[in-house]
């Protein structure tokens, strides 16, 4: 299962109906969402594992806490809501207001909720990244290529595709595949902004997100 089936699939459609039960968003906007959050979460860690004491913390937690059991059952994770928090926090540390603001400007999701959602979609990503550790037969050492394998992946599939959604995810996923070494503002930036320049002339992701949850 490829990052993009993650998404766009039974997981991701039955995490948004979850996320329009208990928060009232619609069922694009948490798939809208899940297109950015996803590779952005992603990319961090990628960046981070290229730290040997990150890489092995990863590693450990992958083994520990997921190993790809929640994308059978996908609504567990309203019950793993703290849980994500943690690992949200940890990932993104003392940049974290900053990426729930930037999301929030950027798919129309109000602050207040932005946090939480953002809470229930970690551990579905850190599952799907167990699972494809697992299924790779993968390390410490050998995570950062793996990270950037699924980001290079969905782009490539991305980029098959004409639909909005995929236009989002190959802009998205164009920024995420870029090396950052300006930290998290850089990351995100290259992120939300999609890497590139024509897309970012008309309104950048924010342009895009309109196209799929004005159509839906």
């Amino acid at each position: 299962m490829s990052l993009i089936d993650l998404i766009t699939g039974n997981v991701g459609n039955q995490v948004a109906t979850e996320a329009e039960n208990k928060f009232g968003i619609s069922k694009s906007q948490m798939i809208a969402l899940a297109a950015v959050a996803a590779p952005l979460i992603i990319s961090y860690l990628r960046n981070k594992s290229q730290d040997a004491n990150e890489a092995e913390a990863l590693n450990n937690a992958l083994d520990r806490d997921h190993d790809g059991s929640i994308l059978d059952n996908p609504s567990s994770a309203l019950e793993r809501e703290a849980e994500g928090g943690s690992i949200l926090d940890h990932i993104f540390g003392g940049e974290k207001a900053t990426v729930e603001n930037q999301l929030s400007q950027n798919t129309g999701i109000s602050m207040d909720k932005i946090g939480p959602i953002l809470a229930m979609l970690a551990p579905v990503i850190m599952g799907y990244i167990g699972k494809q550790k697992q299924a790779n037969g993968v390390s410490a050492g050998g995570l950062g290529d793996l990270l950037g394998g699924i980001l290079g992946g969905a782009q490539q599939q991305a980029q098959q595709s004409n639909d909005p959604l995929s236009s989002i995810l190959g802009s998205v996923l164009g920024g995420a595949t870029q090396q950052s070494g300006g930290g998290l503002g850089d990351l995100l930036g290259s992120v939300l902004g999609g890497g590139n320049q024509q897309q970012a002339q008309q309104g950048g992701l924010g342009g895009l997100l309109g196209s799929i949850l004005g159509g839906k």
